[in-house]
């Protein structure tokens, strides 16, 4: 049975919705961030990183929430959440699952955490931020513009875990100026994600009560 490391509404709700969209057994572990709990040895030595989501799959550990992603759709191919391997809708499923994880994401951790990078200088943590949200506006604009032609999801009419990882990626960027719903093809995948019971059910075991996307 897999193990997956959480904390609510952290980078594991991707593979947390993925989980139950499979429909397989699996268990939730808490990995408390308000204790520190994802630098002790014992999750270190799940995650050298110390950074939430990882997955154990007997006596497999995974992190990195786009490499938990890509294992389930790979494992469990009935569940249809990639293409075929080897196709060219493969091809374009890892283009967009990795500009969601190494451009929308990291930008995104950016604009959350601009201290990390100036310190105590707060000037500097404005204009970090600002800048951030201009970079995270024009990568929404390439994915509106995608989901406008080809939509409603990534892969056209079908789900796949693109769709449940930008899910997990709006609800971040919900805070901002112009958030993810003003994109109106945006909004309207959110809308189709959101309504989907193992989306529910993934938020609703995390706790969340204040909205999903």
């Amino acid at each position: 049975m897999y193990t997956l490391y959480y904390y609510p509404a952290n980078a594991n709700a991707a593979p947390h919705m993925m989980l139950e969209e499979i429909g397989t057994a699996f268990e939730l572990s808490l990995v408390d961030r308000k204790t520190e709990a994802q630098k002790s040895a014992a999750f270190l030595a799940i995650n050298p990183n110390g950074r939430i989501p990882a997955l154990s799959d007997g006596g497999l550990v995974i992190f990195e929430a786009a490499a938990i992603a890509l294992y389930l759709a790979d494992k469990h191919p009935g569940a249809h959440l990639a293409p075929a391997p080897g196709t060219p809708e493969r091809a374009r499923f890892y283009q967009w699952l990795i500009f969601l994880t190494n451009s929308l994401q990291e930008e995104l951790m950016i604009w959350q955490y601009p201290e990390r990078l100036t310190g105590s200088d707060t000037h500097a943590e404005a204009v970090i931020k600002a800048g951030s949200e201009t970079r995270i506006n024009t990568y929404l604009d390439v994915i509106e513009a995608h989901l406008a032609k080809d939509g409603p999801y990534f892969m056209g009419d079908r789900v796949s875990a693109a769709d449940f990882y930008l899910t997990m990626l709006c609800r971040w960027a919900r805070p901002m100026a112009t958030p993810p719903r003003s994109y109106p093809s945006i909004s309207r995948l959110l809308d189709l994600m959101t309504k989907r019971p193992s989306v529910q059910r993934a938020y609703a075991a995390e706790g969340i009560e204040d909205g999903i996307a």
